[in-house]
């Protein structure tokens, strides 16, 4: 998926304000400015449209996790300089605390199924046997999923 497109979508499943946006980038101690913030929002066919890139998105899903979480002590979270569904996806799923049953109920409200060895299939390193590529589809049914479970129907 686009990057601009999930940044949309968090937004509007968290119900940010532009406030609590640039908020979730301090987090993650980017400076993000508004102004930035809108070109990253607007719409692909808009003149204005900037496309955010992995490293800038990278660094607003950190913020999200230390934002929902809480900063960690030590060590900052790596910031990846090319992103994957597979990344975001895992990034998504700590900064909610949520466990493998949980995102299963939650892509079951997408009208979704996915088992759990397929799920788990997701979260390993790319370099093991059994490491699947997440496809669009999977990351936009969670995505759809933790809509209609936070914000309803």
């Amino acid at each position: 998926m686009i990057n601009n497109d999930v940044l949309r979508r968090v937004r509007y499943i968290f119900d940010f304000s532009d406030a609590e946006m640039i908020k979730v980038f301090t987090q993650a101690d980017y400076p993000a400015k508004v102004e930035e913030l809108h070109a990253w929002l607007r719409k692909d066919d808009d003149p204005q449209f900037v496309e955010i890139s992995d490293i800038q998105f990278s660094l607003f899903l950190n913020g999200l996790i230390n934002l929902k979480r809480g900063k960690k002590e030590g060590v900052e979270a790596p910031v990846e300089r090319r992103l994957t569904n597979n990344i975001i996806f895992r990034k998504l799923k700590i900064a909610l605390n949520m466990q493998a049953e949980e995102i299963l109920e939650t892509i079951a409200l997408a009208d979704f199924k996915m088992s759990k060895h397929e799920l788990s299939a997701l979260f390993r390193k790319p370099e093991n046997r059994q490491y699947r590529l997440c496809k669009d589809q999977i990351l936009r049914n969670f995505l759809k999923g933790l809509q209609i479970k936070l914000r309803g129907e």
